[in-house]
C-alpha cells in the first residue's frame, strides 16, 4: 500500500475506536477484516498505531493542538508504530517539521497527567496506594505491550516438552516464574496453525490468570464450580487441575460466551466440564447446587482495568459510576456463589481489576456479612502449591500482581474457607 494511503486507513482506524462505543479489539478486528487486501506489515502498523493513540491519548491530544489538518490524522502521525521512512513519504512538508517539533519536546517537563495518560478518578487512587515510586513504575509498564503467555495443558503434555515443541517451530519461550503451567513468548508469533495449539496441548493464557486456577486448588472427584466461567480459559486449567474428573461447572450469564468455550473444550481433551447459561447468581440451578460444591472460583465481572497494556481503551470507557454499579454486582455474585459451598470448602474471589474498590473493600464488605467464612492466608496456600517466593505476590494476606512488578497483568484475588 502507498504510504500516503496507509496513513488514511490509520487516520479512518482511530477515527472509529476514539467513538468508545465498542471494545478497541472488536473495532480493530472488524476494520482489518473490511481491509483484506492489507499485508501483515500494514495490519501490525494499522493496529500498533491504533493502541499507541489509546495509550497515550491525552499527550497526543496535548501535542497535536499545534498542527493542522484532520485530528484523526495528527493523532496518527504522533502514534506511528511503523517503519519512519514510510510515514515521512506519507507526510507533506509543513507536517514532517510539526512533527519534529512535537518529538522535540521534553516530556518530562510536561504536566503529571499528559505524562501518565490515565484519568484523575484512576492515577489518584493509584498514587495513593503505591506512593509516587511505584505509581510512575506501573505507568512505565502500562505503556507497554504486554507478553504471550501460554498455559500448557497437562493432560496432554509437560511444560518442557511444549517448550521444546516451540522452539522446534522458531518460537523462543521461557517458563513462567510463578504458575507451573506457564509459558512466555515475546512478540506475536502466529499460534493457531501449530499442532500444539490445534491439539489443544496450549492454550493462550496470562500467568495471572493462571495463577487464580492454581489458587482454587481443585482436586480430582469433586464438585467444582467456576462461577463467571466467561469463553473458560480458567474452566481449562480446572478441568485439567482435576485430572478429568469429578463435575465442572462453567457458570455465566452470556450465552455466546460459553458458545466460545466449546471449541476450546474439545480441543482440551476434557469431559467433566458443564457449561451452564445462569439468568443471575440466584439461580434455580445454582439454588440446586447449595451446600454441594467443594470449591468455587468467581473471577467477578469488572473494570478489566488490570489488563490496560491490552486494553487501553478500558481508561477512557469505563466510569466512577461504571465501578460503583459494579461494586454492587460484585458483591451480589460473591454472596451469591457463597451459597454453594460445602462445610470447609473453599471460596476464591477474584478481579482484572487495579482498583481497592473492586478488591479489597467488596472482601472486606463480604468478610462482615459472611462470619461462617474465614479467610486463608495466600502466602500460605501458595506454599503449600509449591508456588516459588510467593511473599512477592501477596500484600495483606491477598494476591495482588501488578504488570510493573510481576509481568502480568494487574489481579486480585482473596480465599476464604466455610467453616
Amino acid at each position: 500500500m502507498h504510504p500516503k494511503a496507509l496513513l488514511e486507513a490509520c487516520t479512518e482506524l482511530i477515527g472509529a475506536v476514539l467513538k468508545f462505543d465498542a471494545p478497541a479489539d472488536n473495532i480493530v478486528s472488524f476494520f482489518l477484516r473490511q481491509h483484506r487486501e492489507l499485508g501483515p506489515r500494514e495490519r501490525h502498523t494499522l493496529a500498533e498505531t491504533a493502541y499507541s493513540v489509546l495509550r497515550r491519548r491525552l499527550l497526543y491530544q496535548h501535542l497535536a493542538q499545534t498542527g493542522s489538518g484532520p485530528i484523526e490524522r495528527r493523532l496518527a502521525i504522533l502514534g506511528w508504530s511503523g517503519d519512519a521512512a514510510f510515514l515521512k513519504a506519507a507526510l507533506e512538508l509543513h507536517e514532517q517539521k510539526w512533527l519534529a517539533q512535537a518529538l522535540a519536546i521534553d516530556r518530562n517537563a510536561l504536566a503529571p497527567k499528559l505524562r501518565h495518560n490515565l484519568p484523575d478518578w484512576i492515577a489518584q487512587p493509584l498514587q495513593l496506594q503505591l506512593g509516587d515510586e511505584g505509581f510512575w513504575a506501573l505507568v512505565a509498564s502500562l505503556d507497554e505491550a504486554a507478553p504471550l503467555d501460554l498455559r500448557v495443558n497437562t493432560l496432554k503434555t509437560k511444560r518442557e516438552a511444549a517448550q521444546a515443541a516451540l522452539a522446534a517451530a522458531g518460537i523462543e519461550a521461557a517458563l513462567t516464574p510463578y504458575s507451573p503451567w506457564g509459558l512466555r513468548i515475546h512478540g506475536r508469533p502466529a499460534l493457531q496453525k501449530l499442532p500444539l495449539f490445534t491439539q489443544g496441548e496450549v492454550e493462550v493464557q496470562d500467568e495471572g490468570s493462571q495463577l487464580l486456577a492454581l489458587l482454587t486448588d481443585a482436586k480430582r472427584g469433586e464438585m467444582v464450580v467456576d462461577f463467571c466461567a466467561g469463553a473458560g480459559g480458567k474452566t481449562l486449567a480446572l478441568g485439567a487441575a482435576m485430572r478429568n474428573t469429578g463435575r465442572l461447572y462453567a457458570f455465566d450469564v452470556a450465552g455466546h460466551r460459553l458458545e466460545a468455550l466449546k471449541p476450546r473444550l474439545a480441543r482440551s481433551g476434557l469431559s467433566n466440564v458443564y457449561p451452564v447459561q445462569i439468568a443471575h447468581e440466584r439461580d434455580e440451578r445454582i439454588k440446586r447446587l447449595a451446600g454441594k460444591i467443594d470449591r468455587v472460583l468467581v473471577d467477578a465481572p469488572c473494570s478489566g482495568l488490570g489488563t490496560l497494556r491490552r486494553n487501553p481503551d478500558l481508561k477512557w470507557r469505563q466510569s466512577p459510576k461504571a465501578v460503583q454499579e459494579l461494586n454492587a454486582k460484585q458483591t451480589a455474585i460473591l454472596a451469591g456463589a457463597a451459597r454453594l459451598l460445602k462445610p470447609g470448602g473453599r471460596l476464591v474471589y477474584a478481579t482484572c481489576s487495579l482498583l481497592a474498590s473492586e478488591n479489597e473493600g467488596v472482601c472486606q464488605a463480604f468478610a462482615a456479612a459472611h462470619p461462617g467464612f474465614a479467610a486463608m492466608p495466600v502466602d500460605i496456600v501458595l506454599s503449600d502449591l509449591k508456588v516459588a517466593n510467593p511473599d512477592k505476590l501477596v500484600q495483606a494476606g491477598n494476591l495482588r500482581l501488578w504488570p510493573h512488578l510481576h509481568a502480568t497483568d494487574g489481579f486480585f484475588a482473596a480465599i476464604w474457607s466455610k467453616t
